[in-house]
């Protein structure tokens, strides 16, 4: 049995880790399609004055001041969401910490308490979901959000990989299971890329100076956009930002050689000459309330993100770039049969733009 996604403003939507950042975006994009928001975070202050914000523009809003990594306080998440609205639709599993630093170097508290929030508030968050959304009526949709680095390693961010990659692969089989009950629940990942959140300047920092997330880089509202469609769409996974794509094509592709590179060129993008914060929001909440970071700007706008959610532009994208490949293996034979005024138009096609060069495709999907 399929989930009955309802429209937006039929909808009402949990949103955690929505205090700053995606959440936040992610929060106020639901409310301006009309969704009820309930948002949810370990600041109380940045909730109060989120939902205060979403009300004053006309939206529905609620918020619960909880730590998604004790289960009985996401348990109180799924009651006040029954209480105010009468249950919910979607879920939006974003609440994340992250800490900066070498393997070896990370003590096993910060590690733990990482995983804590990471692995197991998408845990206790999909449970919650699944619980309420099986008896509800058409179902709904329980969004993770993972990472690109849920199919791939980043050197000084050993633990948030390893997270990110427990995500996925509890998505993934939360879904299976889900659908072996015939629970009418759509269970969808989403994976960013770089996103110019203040993430790294909350994140615990073992680094001699600031972090910063490499380039390029996008804005927050564009996997905000892409969550508010996976509430409404069949929507397994979306990748979000076409260059986080590449790269993790590039290591399944070639892994020692991405191994090497990544170790060379991720270190130096992954900081930033600044001093780093005095404290960071991996045991205690930070200030919140900021959705962007003020430290280098963001991308807009993905070209691929935006295709990736229409499947029939993706298949063109895929039959032109089959029809390119064989062009440019066959290219010598096709000369060769060709009059000579299609030699001249042939001669003349940059056939280096379609050969799958990384730059190529660093620049060509955005």
């Amino acid at each position: 049995m399929g989930a009955k996604l309802k429209p937006l403003d039929q909808q009402v939507v949990v949103v955690t880790g929505a205090s700053s950042g995606i959440g936040l975006a992610t929060a106020r994009a639901f409310a301006a399609a009309g969704a009820a928001a309930v948002l949810v975070a370990r600041n109380e202050v940045a909730l109060r004055d989120a939902c205060a914000e979403i009300e004053a523009a006309g939206g529905r809003a609620h918020f619960v001041a909880a730590d998604v990594g004790i289960a009985e306080e996401v348990a109180r998440v799924r009651e006040a969401a029954i209480a105010r609205f009468g249950g919910f639709d979607t879920w939006v599993n974003d609440a994340g910490v992250g800490i900066y630093g070498d393997s070896l170097e990370v003590s096993l508290e910060d590690h733990e308490q990482l995983f804590r929030t990471n692995y197991f508030g998408v845990v206790h968050g999909s449970l919650e979901a699944a619980r309420h959304l099986k008896d509800r009526p058409g179902g709904g949709a329980i969004i993770n959000i993972g990472s690109i680095l849920s199919d791939m390693p980043s050197p000084l961010m050993g633990p948030y990989v390893a997270s990110k990659h427990a995500v996925k692969g509890f998505t993934d089989t939360l879904r299976i299971d889900l659908q072996r009950q015939g629970a009418p629940i759509q269970v969808t990942l989403i994976k960013p890329a770089s996103i110019g959140t203040p993430f790294p300047d909350d994140a615990k920092n073992y680094l001699d100076t600031a972090a910063r997330v490499p380039p390029p880089v996008y804005a927050p509202e564009v996997v905000a956009r892409a969550i508010v469609h996976a509430a409404t769409h069949r929507v397994r996974t979306l990748t979000v930002g076409g260059a986080g794509r590449a790269l993790v094509a590039t290591y399944n592709a070639a892994p020692g050689l991405a191994d090497r590179l990544f170790g060379a060129a991720m270190p130096p993008l992954s900081r930033r000459k600044a001093p780093k914060p005095a404290a960071d929001a991996l045991h205690t909440p930070g200030q919140d309330g900021q959705v962007r970071t003020d430290a280098y700007g963001s991308r807009p706008f993905s070209i691929y993100t935006e295709a990736q959610k229409r499947p029939a532009v993706m298949l063109g994208f895929a039959l032109v770039g089959l029809a390119a490949a064989m062009a440019w293996r066959n290219r010598e034979a096709l000369r060769e049969q060709a009059g000579p005024w299609m030699r001249q138009g042939m001669d003349r096609i940059p056939w280096s733009r379609w050969t799958g060069t990384p730059a190529g495709l660093q620049t060509t999907l955005h």
